[in-house]
């Protein structure tokens, strides 16, 4: 194979894309391992625990805020309806300070403050709890 390649880069610098000559692209196509759906044999069960939360949906541009943004659920929520901390808090009766605590990643917020951001995020308690 070989290795010398052209880059395109961004306008930052960066590569790309990468130009190759087509019989190098044709041998990583026959080279490529296919995705085989039937092969169980390659596939391992892992165990599951079901919970309450197992039906809850939420909606695509909240998960796409919680992995873009690195936050919770109650900040991505927090994020798609446009509103601050402050106003978050001043609307449920709470300090920031608290809206931020709750917002971390590894908080489990109580049912009554789920509650009461769900009536302000106009969601479910539920999908506050993912």
């Amino acid at each position: 194979m070989n290795l010398t390649h052209k880059y395109i880069n961004n306008k930052q610098g960066k590569p790309e894309f990468i130009i190759l000559p087509i019989a190098e692209y044709e041998s990583l196509l026959v080279n490529a391992i296919p995705y085989d759906d039937d092969n169980e044999e390659d596939w391992e069960e892992i165990p599951v625990e079901k919970d309450e939360f197992d039906d809850v949906t939420i909606p695509n541009e909240v998960v796409w805020i919680m992995a873009e943004k690195n936050v919770n659920s109650l900040g991505a929520w927090r994020i798609y309806r446009n509103l601050s901390q402050q106003e978050v808090a001043e609307m449920a009766g709470l300090t920031q300070s608290a809206i931020s605590q709750a917002e971390r990643k590894e908080s489990k917020p109580q049912k009554k403050t789920r509650e009461k951001l769900a009536k302000i995020y106009n969601c479910l308690p539920e999908q506050l709890s993912i």
